[in-house]
């Protein structure tokens, strides 16, 4: 769990500190390539000091309660993975597929039920998406750029099952013009 919140935290340009006696190989090796900072040791009081954003990631509850009572005193906002009560804020399950990003929440209640939703998403966001996503950006510039505004229902229909199967074929330009002509450009 700490790597995937190292992960999305490092993707999205944080710069981040670990403070655990063990890391896990993957962690260890963003340390070693100075991509993170670890500091080899257990929480203690202070060392939210400086720090907009907490994780505590540890399965214990004292721990969980200890970092989330810093962290209000300090104006820090904490996430205690699977503990709400110590959480200023939760996250969502995250899929991401290019720039298309999908994020299933239950409101803290159930973290498990999320990440089984995302999951199952998985299986029909496949790749292929990425690509839809980035054609569709491209489409929709060029179009910004001759004035040509389609309708929300123009998009639905151009986006549908004869632009997949094109992705899905590999063929990239004739998708790229396939919703050029749909929208009117």
């Amino acid at each position: 769990m700490a790597e995937r919140k190292v992960e999305g935290l490092l993707r999205d340009g944080a710069s981040v500190t670990v403070i655990s006696p063990s890391l896990t190989k993957s962690l260890e090796s963003l340390a070693n390539e100075e991509n993170i900072r670890h500091l080899a040791r257990d929480y203690r009081e202070g060392d939210l000091a400086d720090y907009q954003l907490a994780f505590a990631v540890t399965g214990d509850d004292g721990v969980n309660a200890a970092v989330a009572r810093e962290g209000r005193e300090r104006g820090v906002w904490v996430n205690a993975a699977d503990d709400p009560a110590h959480c200023d804020f939760i996250l969502p399950s995250v899929l991401r597929r290019g720039e298309l990003v999908v994020a299933v929440a239950t409101g803290g209640s159930s973290p498990a039920l999320s990440r089984v939703i995302r999951e199952e998403l998985e299986s029909y966001f496949s790749e292929d998406y990425a690509t839809i996503a980035a054609i569709a950006a491209e489409v929709r510039r060029e179009l910004k750029d001759r004035s040509v505004n389609p309708k929300a229902e123009d998009w639905r229909q151009a986006l549908g099952n004869g632009l997949r199967r094109l992705i899905a074929a590999g063929k990239q330009g004739e998708a790229k013009a396939y919703l050029l002509k749909r929208l009117g450009g």
